[in-house]
């Protein structure tokens, strides 16, 4: 933490001092610790600099967030006092301020994932609940190392079942905890809560997960958290939902009862309608903008190979709704009918795509295209007529949507992106299972924030390369 305040800090201390010094009337120190003062008084109050929140995410929306809140202060600050230095200049110096912190924002989210990749900074967990539920969160959370979570021991409640993830039981409760008499009379302690610290201080866990079911819940809870609480631990609770964007769910009580309410994903309303809106504008404003571009890029690939300039092929959009999707053509012209004599060579980790790394089909200049991304410009017609977004899932072809199963069909609720998630995760590197996760997440949780982080990410991802053939 101490490292990011400062990056902040002088992320705006040294600019403001650079510009002001040339400020006739203005004294440069006093504005710039100000500014940094303001700045880093903005990221604290928005909790930025927490313990349990730094690092985990890029953070890239949220510094284009209190940059902006920034320059209201500063704007608010200016109003009162009559400073009246040249705006032009005073926005010229807070600029740095949102690389300087993006920039260092992305860098500790990267070190932190790196760090988890190798099991370092995280939480030792111990998972309490029946065998069935418990085998569940362990080989999700065994999924993925972008979290925090590493599951060390269990305890399992009731006499049946066993586990089949591996990962040690350290104890076992009854079916039943007996704080709770069948007969009136003095109320026992909690017999749950010694096994449970036990088995803590043993794997020397800092967090206890209950996981509910039919043998604990209700007031077998609320006892066994009084014990976890009591002993220094902290206890949390797996909802059983999955794939819900926090910003989505809210806590409130009733009667004694905790509720987790979820808010519906965003299908109408005004912030889908500025998505379709700022889309066709932005794709608009691209394709004019790009047309040298795309001039270049055609006759490159009229050059290269004989046949035709664009591909068109037909893929499914929104509610199912078929459409032309145009791309840059990068195989030769017969690529579909050779694809058959090529079926026992597909990379693709299940489903239905087909990939190979060195297809043969591609032309020299199709490698180039699509090692840059640049073979999907042509879809910015796509976003235009209102067939794609700019970001959104991958478009799937209409075979593998004859395949889809019910879960696979919520991908058709939005419309597909130029790009997306997928795009920006390794493309075909992703497995299957892998890239379907990621679209469904998209298809409920997406924001126009959300979409403002994966066309940043976006660039990054081309210049990379990674799974793009």
């Amino acid at each position: 933490m101490p490292l990011t305040v400062t990056a902040d800090a002088a992320g705006v201390l040294l600019p403001v001092l650079v510009v002001y010094r040339t400020a006739p009337g203005h004294s440069p120190l006093a504005a710039a610790t100000v500014t940094a003062l303001a700045w880093t008084g903005v990221r604290a109050a928005q909790r930025r600099y927490r313990a349990q929140t730094i690092g985990e995410n890029r953070g890239l929306v949220a510094t284009v967030h209190d940059w902006l809140v920034l320059v209201g202060l500063l704007a608010a600050l200016r109003a009162m006092t009559g400073e009246d230095s040249d705006i032009a200049s005073a926005l010229l110096a807070l600029l740095p301020a949102l690389a300087v912190t993006g920039a260092t924002g992305a860098a500790v989210h990267a070190h932190l994932t790196a760090r988890r990749h190798r099991a370092e900074a995280v939480r030792r967990v111990l998972v309490v609940g029946e065998a069935g539920p418990v085998d569940g969160v362990v080989a999700q959370l065994a999924a993925r190392t972008d979290h925090a979570y590493v599951v060390i021991g269990t305890v399992l409640v009731g006499e049946d079942g066993g586990l089949t993830c591996g990962v040690p039981e350290m104890g076992r409760l009854p079916a039943t905890d007996g704080a709770v008499p069948a007969v009136p009379g003095p109320v026992p302690g909690p017999p749950d809560g010694p096994t449970v610290l036990a088995a803590a201080r043993a794997q020397a866990a800092d967090l206890v997960l209950a996981v509910p079911g039919a043998l604990l819940t209700g007031e077998r809870l609320r006892r066994l958290g009084w014990s976890v609480h009591d002993a220094g631990l902290t206890l949390s609770v797996a909802s059983g939902l999955t794939d819900v964007a926090p910003r989505r769910v809210s806590v409130s009580t009733a009667a004694g009862l905790t509720f987790l309410h979820v808010a519906p994903p965003l299908r109408r309303g005004p912030q889908p309608a500025a998505k379709a809106v700022l889309d066709r504008a932005a794709a608009a404003v691209a394709l004019v903008a790009l047309a040298p571009l795309l001039l270049l890029l055609a006759l490159a690939v009229r050059c290269d190979s004989r046949g035709p300039v664009l591909h068109r092929q037909t893929r499914v959009g929104l509610q199912g709704e078929p459409f032309t999707l145009w791309k840059f053509r990068t195989m030769v012209p017969d690529a579909e009918a050779r694809r058959p004599g090529l079926e026992a060579a597909n990379e693709y980790r299940g489903g239905p795509l087909f990939k190979i790394r060195r297809d043969p089909r591609v032309t020299r200049v199709g490698r180039l295209l699509r090692r840059t991304s640049l073979d999907e410009l042509p879809q910015l017609v796509n976003v235009v007529r209102g067939q794609m977004a700019l970001v959104g899932p991958r478009p799937p072809l209409p075979d593998e949507v004859a395949r889809y199963g019910p879960v696979e069909l919520r991908r058709l609720l939005v419309r597909p992106g130029l790009t997306g998630p997928w795009q920006v995760s390794g493309r075909a590197d992703l497995s299957w299972d892998e890239g379907l996760a990621l679209d469904l997440h998209y298809t409920d949780n997406w924001s126009v924030t959300g979409d403002l982080d994966v066309l940043a990410r976006t660039f990054r991802a081309v210049l990379d390369g990674r799974g793009a053939y």
